[in-house]
């Protein structure tokens, strides 16, 4: 019979060992440690643990909590970027991508099902909240990439899919504890993206794992982010450099912003000064991460042309700040950034490139 904890949680990741233990009693202590290398080291479904008893197997699919049921499975035409859409229990859906580079690939996990901070431009924001992720849900989507991925190793894990991780900041954390210390991906190889949740980036600047931090900044005046980002009515903007200054000081580690560029709205000259002006004005000046608008339904403007990316970048670089344009991945499948919006696209080819 299952207590009370172990019938609500989400995921087989959110069990602890003990927990497990629990499951299996009276079977050998080997079988638990069989069944949990099964689940962290090859993240492998009960059915799927060959060197279990076909009973036990049996027992243990009828126990632990279901995998995510797969909706939909999209790959990008040139095979090396998939978006997984998945159906969690009650009505929440959420979405992860997984991109291939040379020898490594790298995971974009939500930490939401939807999001809240309602920013116009952005499909997740479109389309409202729905929930919280448990930690285990979180990890999920990597074990699940982790094995897509093979024979390629997943070498970076960012929380930049659906949601604000600042805002799940106690699941988020044990799922990147759990990430770092038990599936054995390094803490410098995780990024944080956030809107500017003040009060997260000050208790991340307190823990004690180096994670990379990102700041989706998309405006350096207060005027344009308030209609841009709405959080920011509430974490103007010199407030959130005074917590940058904080988060800077106890790390040591250079952060990055993240602009999306919007045709005739954030892209012109005055834009790059200002922006040059908060990079620039850090303890250890912010990279500034150029990301292409990429289209969505309820937002009518456009991204920048390749011409104009071109001379911000330039105007940024007269500025004497580092600025690199980011790559869309997934376009073609609405897996490329601020496009997650947990529905159901036509798929290109059926395998990933290796």
């Amino acid at each position: 019979m299952l207590t009370p904890r172990l019938a609500c949680v989400a995921s087989a990741y959110d069990l602890e060992r003990a927990e497990l233990a629990g499951l299996l009693a009276g079977e050998p202590g080997y079988r638990v440690e069989q069944v949990w290398q099964g689940l962290w080291e090859r993240g492998a479904r009960p059915e799927a643990m060959t060197n279990l008893p076909r009973t036990l197997r049996e027992r243990l699919a009828a126990v632990l909590p279901p995998p995510f049921q797969e909706v939909s499975r999209s790959v990008s035409h040139d095979g090396r970027t998939v978006k997984w859409l998945w159906q969690l229990p009650g009505s929440a859906r959420i979405e992860a991508v997984l991109m291939s580079h040379r020898g490594r690939s790298t995971v974009c996990v939500s930490s939401q099902a939807g999001c809240a901070m309602k920013c116009g431009f952005c499909a997740t924001g479109q389309m409202g909240f729905t929930r919280h992720l448990s930690a285990g849900e979180i990890i999920e989507q990597v074990v699940t990439a982790q094995r897509a991925a093979l024979p390629r190793r997943l070498g970076n894990v960012v929380f930049m899919g659906m949601g604000e991780p600042l805002a799940n900041y106690a699941q988020v954390w044990t799922a990147i504890s759990q990430i770092h210390g038990r599936i054995g991906i390094s803490a410098r190889h995780i990024t944080i993206s956030t809107v500017g949740v003040i009060p997260g980036i000050r208790r991340l600047a307190r823990e004690a794992l180096p994670v990379n931090l990102a700041v989706s900044l998309h405006a350096a005046r207060d005027s344009l982010r308030n209609q841009l980002v709405p959080v920011n009515r509430r974490y103007p903007l010199a407030a959130l450099m005074g917590a940058c200054r904080e988060y800077l000081a106890a790390k040591g580690r250079r952060l990055s912003f993240e602009w999306a560029l919007i045709g005739g709205v954030n892209d012109t000259a005055r834009d790059a000064a200002e922006l040059a002006r908060l990079a620039l004005g850090l303890p250890l000046a912010a990279h500034v991460n150029l990301i292409p608008l990429n289209p969505t339904p309820a937002y009518a403007a456009r991204g920048t042309r390749p011409a104009g990316i071109a001379a911000f970048q330039a105007e940024l670089t007269d500025h004497g700040v580092n600025a690199t344009v980011r790559q869309n991945r997934g376009t073609d499948i609405n897996a490329a950034c601020g496009q997650l919006a947990a529905r159901t696209v036509t798929a290109g080819p059926t395998r990933v490139a290796n």
